[in-house]
């Protein structure tokens, strides 16, 4: 009888377990309040040569994001073909009300100069 109880214990917690781990599973992965699903409205008006204005639903994402947060993810920009100068350039060009934190302006012309560089490496 013990290990029929023990046995039913085990598959219990394995349920419960399994139940906790879909409804995580479930809910909508962010960064810096934006759902990482919604991130590509933004990548017409960051990448490209000529890259167009952003979307009002850019705009939107832009403007509930914790700039500060993106701040740590400028490094990491160039490896999506997104030109950083470009990206922290979003927030004035959708009018937002907090602007972009000043460690986030800085090194953006080492970052346009490399991606000239890689540019015309590529040409």
């Amino acid at each position: 009888m013990a290990m029929a109880s023990e046995k039913l214990l085990v598959q219990c917690l394995v349920a419960t377990l399994l139940l906790i781990a879909a409804v995580e599973g479930a809910k909508e992965t962010t960064i810096c309040n934006i759902p990482l699903k919604k991130l590509e409205q933004c990548k017409p008006a960051v990448t490209g040569k000529n890259p167009p204005p952003p979307t009002k639903e850019c705009c939107s994402l832009i403007k509930q994001a914790d700039l500060t947060c993106l701040c740590n993810y400028k490094d990491a920009l160039p490896a999506f073909q997104i030109e950083p100068s470009r990206a922290f350039a979003l927030p004035q060009k959708c009018k937002c009300k907090h602007p972009v934190p000043p460690q986030c302006k800085r090194n953006l012309n080492h970052f346009k100069l490399q991606a000239q560089l890689k540019i015309m490496n590529h040409v």
